[in-house]
């Protein structure tokens, strides 16, 4: 399909270039999902500053874990694909658990994560989460924790709207969703 908004190519706008400027990944070009948000410079500052890539509460694969299955389920090839090529190695995923990520594979888990991934369909089952699942949950995470992982799977909710709603170019060397 065709994109329905292309990346921007240099030279950038120069209200646009001085955020590119900032955004990963370092040493190359921005992702083409960024420099299709600069055709807003404001909305691509708030999602910059909306990100959690950074040392949160939760744990590199507990955060990876949220993304992917988030992405995954709401169908972000795009996005899916860039976090499996820039962290699913750091997070210690295997092939079999990148593939899980799409589909149920409850066996390529371990009962923790089993529980984050309950916690993501949970969300985009019905946008909230049930009394029995929340209070295992809260037995696994803290309040925190628990804050983070909900807001994570928001936010690549959004995240998967604008890739797939605009039809984003996947990334050079990102994976594709695995066949099911």
């Amino acid at each position: 399909m065709q994109p329905r908004l292309m990346p921007l190519e240099t030279p950038f706008p120069p209200e646009a270039a001085e955020i590119l400027a900032t955004m990963p990944p370092p040493g190359g070009p921005p992702l083409k999902l960024f420099r299709v948000l600069a055709h807003n410079p404001r909305v691509l500052t708030r999602i910059k500053g909306g990100g959690l890539l950074d040392k949160g509460s939760i744990s590199l694969r507990e955060r990876e874990i949220v993304i992917l299955r988030t992405t995954a389920r709401r169908g972000s090839e795009y996005e899916w694909g860039v976090h499996v090529h820039f962290f699913a190695a750091k997070a210690g995923f295997t092939p079999e658990q990148i593939a899980a990520t799409r589909g149920n594979g409850s066996e390529a888990w371990s009962e923790p994560d089993r529980l984050l991934i309950a916690l993501v369909d949970s969300l985009i089952d019905g946008n909230a989460v049930a009394d029995a699942l929340w209070a295992r949950a809260a037995t696994a995470w803290s309040a925190a924790q628990l804050l983070e992982i909900v807001v994570l799977a928001g936010f690549y909710t959004t995240i998967s709207y604008v890739t797939n709603a605009f039809r984003v170019p996947l990334e050079d060397g990102a994976p594709r969703f695995p066949m099911s």
